[in-house]
């Protein structure tokens, strides 16, 4: 830990008495954490997808307040107002997803240090899920997961999946690997797109809390995956594929709607879980704990008994 860090409290919307803190990866990265709510039930390691920051989860952490648990959440190296790779902040970059591991690892640093409460879960979304998967496969000490829409495969055109492997492969190599993936550029998507047709959400005043913050503080915005990024993401997808499931209880949430992670992957993965549940949102986009207050209120129940069974 190295000391106390910014939260913006006001439109993160999260409990009472919340507060971050900076944190060293030990190869370096300063990262940053906030711990929000003091239940007793346990704590929850919430894992945010790619693009996402901390406040973005204030209203996710005061859904599982009020359910009796304290919730620590991290902007990943890359992201948020943790440290980044490159001058170009808008730039998603890591060089390979084992890095993420080593954030993980601050995190429970940080929960030793402070004392949170136990039993720990996970709660994970998109590229989270990616990372939240590869951590439950290392042995690491969290009782249940709750997934939403996990990054365990990039939807892509068919077409396109062999040449974004090369290309993530090979442009590393030259030195090219901090170059925007085809396609994408700096451009923040909640600002940049309408609410209609968005690929996110259907509840336009959730969609208008995002944008408020990442209008109101700039810094926390990102833009497009680096050809690096992409390499690393496609390279931890096929490589979790090839592993068998763990054996900690678990449920996905996934939006009918689902537009932005490959859904054929998760549906592959959880007819091979024996411990794990997949459950369908009608009409939901991509982030389901940020859809219409019904989805809502199921997803933080749902998950809220899956953490209690297992504890």
């Amino acid at each position: 830990m190295t000391g106390t860090a910014p939260l913006f409290a006001d439109l993160a919307k999260g409990p009472p008495g919340g507060r971050a803190l900076w944190l060293r990866a030990a190869d370096g990265p300063r990262i940053r954490a906030a711990l929000w709510g003091d239940g007793a039930r346990g704590t929850v390691f919430l894992f945010p997808g790619r693009t996402e920051y901390i406040e973005k989860y204030g209203r996710a952490a005061a859904d599982l307040a009020t359910r009796g648990f304290t919730t620590l959440v991290v902007d990943w190296r890359g992201q948020g107002l943790a440290d980044r790779a490159h001058a170009d902040r808008l730039i998603g970059h890591v060089g390979d997803f084992d890095e993420y591991q080593r954030d993980v690892d601050a995190l429970l640093a940080l929960a030793a240090a402070e004392g949170l409460p136990r039993p720990y879960h996970l709660l994970c979304h998109s590229m989270g899920g990616c990372i939240g998967l590869r951590t439950l496969m290392r042995g690491l000490p969290f009782a249940s997961a709750a997934f939403s829409a996990p990054m365990w495969g990039i939807s892509m055109a068919a077409w396109s999946r062999p040449l974004a492997h090369v290309l993530g492969r090979l442009a590393p190599l030259f030195g090219q690997g901090h170059r925007y993936a085809p396609g994408t550029g700096g451009q923040t998507y909640v600002l940049a797109a309408p609410f209609q047709d968005n690929v996110l959400t259907t509840d336009p005043e959730m969609w208008e809390y995002m944008r408020r913050q990442v209008a109101a503080h700039p810094d926390l915005a990102l833009g497009g995956p680096s050809l690096g990024w992409l390499g690393a993401a496609l390279r931890e997808c096929g490589t979790l594929a090839a592993m068998p499931a763990p054996a900690t209880p678990a449920l996905i949430a996934l939006g009918t709607a689902e537009k932005v992670v490959d859904v054929a992957p998760i549906h592959l993965r959880m007819a091979g879980w024996r411990n794990g549940r997949l459950d369908l949102y009608h009409g939901a986009e991509h982030e389901v704990p940020m859809e219409t207050p019904s989805h809502r209120s199921r997803f933080f129940d749902s998950a809220a008994a899956l953490f209690s069974a297992a504890g």
